[in-house]
């Protein structure tokens, strides 16, 4: 029965501190050693249909295009509160407080905390999902 290497290309070179990282997902190139595997130590007198094999490499396909468009969409989602924050600058909203008070302030500016934006109002930073309103800009001619 053939072995498969555990180790993947990017451990062929030890030294480096990312080499003894293990990797935790598996790839299109993992999926193929393991079907190669597969095929190799399969009972010759009953092998696997040709049809398995072919459900199974869709499947994985199917699985990696969905972690790839999770993965999209929350970069999208993360660069769309950037930009709502960024719109709500020098504007006058409306929060909602902790205490259910409501806060109203103008939005002076805009703090990333853990890849999220935050806006300042009053010089205290709150999340985008506290906001209430957004009122209106008035335009004075001086």
């Amino acid at each position: 029965m053939p072995t498969i290497n555990a180790l993947s290309s990017t451990a062929a070179n030890p030294g480096s501190t990312l080499d003894r990282i293990p990797i935790q997902t598996l790839g299109q190139d993992d999926f193929l050693k393991l079907l190669v595997a597969q095929m190799a130590a399969q009972d010759p007198l009953n092998p696997q249909k040709d049809t398995d094999f072919i459900a199974q490499m869709a499947s994985f396909s199917t699985l990696e295009q969905s972690k790839t468009m999770q993965s999209d969409l929350a970069g999208i989602r993360s660069d769309q509160q950037v930009l709502q924050a960024n719109s709500l600058l020098g504007r006058t909203v409306i929060l909602q407080g902790s205490d259910e008070n409501p806060i109203s302030g103008l939005v002076t500016a805009i703090q990333m905390e853990g890849g999220a934006p935050r806006i300042v109002v009053n010089g205290q930073a709150h999340d985008l999902r506290t906001l209430s309103a957004i009122l209106p800009t008035v335009i004075t001619n001086n």
